[in-house]
């Protein structure tokens, strides 16, 4: 099973030092039966990037809560062991979770496909985003636009040996 692991430039470093993601339990987006539901596809591609720009937007989250992150979204995209990713049953229909799955251990980087990044002229919508998470939230139609922006932008894709140059 493919799971897609929101991250920041900086957690992408430490987990490039340290050899894993982790320590467990990690949040991820993978396509589940309630991602399924609400997407009503049978394309695996779409719903796989359905699962990726959900954790693209869990990455936005990290990177509005702390201010000294370089603005660029990072998911992680990492083959696990069938089973080894659990979708809660309580939230599987809340908008706010589709697609969301718990991985109890640390994943090795060495199980990662690709790593999917912002390029450079995206910090300026996802600065922006950032900023106007909170008020989205809460309903205001024009913050719900800047965060759109953001969205806006295709996450680029490297391939996992390619990690020093982007953290570099």
């Amino acid at each position: 099973m493919r799971v897609y692991v929101p991250l920041t430039l900086s957690g992408l470093a430490a987990a490039h030092g340290a050899g894993e993601v982790g320590p467990g339990p990690l949040t991820a987006y993978a396509v589940t039966p309630g991602l399924r539901e609400w997407y009503v596809s049978d394309d695996i591609e779409e719903l796989e990037y359905a699962a990726l720009n959900r954790a693209a937007a869990a990455s936005l989250r990290m990177i509005a809560g702390n201010p000294d992150e370089v603005r660029r979204r990072v998911v992680l995209a990492v083959d696990v062991p069938d089973g080894s990713a659990a979708a809660d049953p309580d939230h599987g229909l809340s908008a706010a979770s589709l697609g969301e799955v718990r991985i109890a251990a640390a994943l090795p980087l060495a199980k990662a496909a690709a790593v999917h990044v912002d390029a450079g002229d995206a910090e300026k919508d996802v600065a922006a985003a950032a900023a106007a998470l909170g008020a989205a939230d809460l309903g205001d139609d024009d913050a719900q636009f800047t965060v759109d922006g953001a969205e806006d932008h295709e996450l680029l894709w490297f391939g996992v040996q390619e990690i020093p140059q982007l953290i570099g």
